[in-house]
């Protein structure tokens, strides 16, 4: 099947993701069962999913951790807050994301460019902006008539606050402005579909917390970030609108340096996404989960906790990362990972690896991920990799520097 087929598949797909307009099949469920016994289905479905891509090399070598990880330009997704103990003064970072590669696609990617400075000892303020490119589509009618080409694309950018609150616990907020073109002009249903436009907020805390295990120096780090708090979106002029990934992230990891030349880092993240659940039945018959009628952002957030069919529904709803991180001589790193997500809630399995250089204020990271089920990930066998360059460092710690 040639690249152009999967283009076309591609924009079938999110013309039928695009708000409200697209009717929905629902399997019956009854206590999160279906009628054959086996356990229902029933994955949390966002508009703008892009947001929560992992766009760094160094935490998509680590199974995607990163809320809690030693600070760099990257945090500006994980965890903002993070950046009040960067030891850098000023830092950019630049990644590149092939997507879809496996399916023969060479022009659909995400790339990432962020930054931070420190404003002084207490403060830093950071900048990112993430662009993803779908490729070009040529669009068609229901009779295979051509109806133009296009390229969709998404982007956000986003201004981080950072502050030290005590020598070890910081707070950070973010802005956003997300922005999504995904079929402009075109029509479903009667209604002319366009860009889509968001406003959101992070709110962010670090903990850190030196130590000594067998005599020797530790640090364990405790990061919280609920990201992506803001305003639905819509492609159409419907009442309805669809929730933005919402996400409550705790993140915790463990520093030790071995020796003066060996140092070794376990990472654990545990995310959930704070969207209601959608319902396994159409109640009332217009083929649209209810909850996307009348559940307002706050409520949709509190009520996720406690929507889904059965308190063991809830906790599939957990997503979990683990990643390892060594070091030699603060110069060259090793890492892999691990990511579960459970088989009702999107199935996503991974195991992933990575390296890392680092070189005066240079550094650059590579991942590879390495899918351990049958289901297509779009990441498959990809080599993604980031940049990264570092001035002045002002902390003076002895902990190693990451990329």
């Amino acid at each position: 099947m040639n690249s152009l087929i999967y283009k076309l598949v591609l924009c079938v797909f999110l013309l039928v993701s695009i708000n409200m307009s697209v009717s929905a099949q629902f399997t019956t469920c009854k206590d999160g069962t279906a009628p054959d016994g086996t356990p229902c289905v029933n994955t949390i479905i966002t508009a703008v999913p892009f947001l929560r891509i992992i766009p760094d090399a160094r935490s998509g070598a680590m199974g995607d951790v990163g809320i809690s990880i030693t600070p760099d330009a990257n945090a500006m997704h994980f965890n903002a807050s993070k950046l009040a103990f960067a030891e850098e003064d000023f830092s950019l970072s630049a990644t590149y994301t092939p997507w879809l590669q496996a399916l023969g696609l060479k022009d659909v990617y995400l790339a990432y460019l962020s930054t931070y400075k420190r404003i002084d000892k207490l403060q830093t303020a950071g900048v990112s902006i993430r662009y993803f490119s779908l490729g070009s589509i040529e669009f068609t009618d229901e009779n295979g008539g051509a109806l133009g080409s296009d390229r969709p694309n998404e982007f956000e950018i986003a201004g981080a606050y950072a502050r030290k609150l005590s020598d070890r616990l910081s707070a950070g907020l973010t802005l956003k402005y997300v922005y999504s073109k995904l079929a402009n002009g075109q029509t479903t249903n009667g209604n002319v579909i366009s860009p889509g436009n968001a406003f959101a907020a992070d709110v962010s805390m670090s903990y850190n917390k030196p130590m000594t295990i067998a005599d020797r120096k530790a640090v364990y780090n405790f990061g919280l970030a609920i990201t992506n708090i803001g305003t639905k979106i819509s492609y159409t002029k419907s009442v309805n609108k669809d929730f933005i990934p919402t996400n409550l992230g705790l993140g915790n990891s463990l520093e030790v340096n071995l020796d003066d030349y060996n140092s070794i880092t376990l990472a654990v993240d545990i995310n959930k996404l704070l969207v209601p659940t959608p319902s396994t039945e159409d109640l009332d018959g217009n083929g649209v989960p209810d909850y996307k009628e009348d559940v307002s952002v706050v409520s949709g957030m509190l009520s996720s906790f406690g929507d889904a069919d059965t308190a063991g529904e809830e906790l599939n709803e957990l997503m979990y990362s683990v990643g390892l991180e060594y070091w030699y001589d603060k110069q060259f790193a090793v890492r892999l990972g691990h990511y579960n997500e459970h088989r009702t809630k999107g199935n996503r399995k991974f195991f992933t690896v990575g390296l890392g250089l680092k070189y005066s204020i240079f550094g650059l990271n590579f991942s590879y991920l390495v899918p351990t089920t049958n289901q297509r990930n779009p990441l498959d066998n990809t080599l993604r990799f980031s940049l990264l360059f570092d001035f002045g460092n002002t902390s003076g710690k002895d902990a190693p520097k990451d990329l």
